[in-house]
């Protein structure tokens, strides 16, 4: 059990390092945007970065899932990657179908996943309602100073 508390607890560092590393980049490429007052408002130039930023969030999200997949794979605990991926999806999501079950040895690792997951997403939504904060902040200062209402 100590084992796989010290594995677990290192993939999830391993993934809440890959989570900073994509919202650090997201943020730097956003404040440049912001400086070079690339960003515009509008219904469509809104919704196309709120898309690109939960898409960017995703992909690192699935890099994780995919992280957790390798280790299952490499611990032998599925005969193939792609059903490895698929548990760790399930894991990551708190999904939790039980149509796959991971040996009672490792079972505590899906448990740490869910863990790892739902930081992980929770971190992802709390970036992705800054982002929105500020653009509608932005927008809101604006109105105010052009006396729209």
């Amino acid at each position: 059990m100590h084992g796989n508390l010290i594995i677990g607890c290192l993939t999830m560092s391993v993934c809440l390092a890959v989570q900073c590393f994509v919202l650090s980049l997201l943020l730097n490429v956003l404040i440049r945007l912001e400086r070079k007052h690339i960003i515009k408002t509008g219904f469509t130039r809104i919704s196309f970065l709120l898309i690109t930023v939960m898409l960017i969030m995703l992909a690192g999200n699935i890099f994780q899932m995919t992280l957790w997949a390798g280790l299952f794979f490499v611990l032998g605990e599925f005969r193939n990657f792609i059903t490895a991926f698929y548990h760790s999806v399930v894991n990551f999501s708190t999904l939790g179908y039980g149509d796959l079950v991971m040996s009672e040895k490792r079972r505590l690792l899906g448990a740490l996943e869910a863990v790892n997951g739902v930081l992980m997403f929770g971190l992802s939504t709390g970036f992705l309602y800054t982002v929105l904060n500020s653009i509608l902040q932005r927008e809101w200062n604006t109105r105010m100073e052009k006396g729209e209402q």
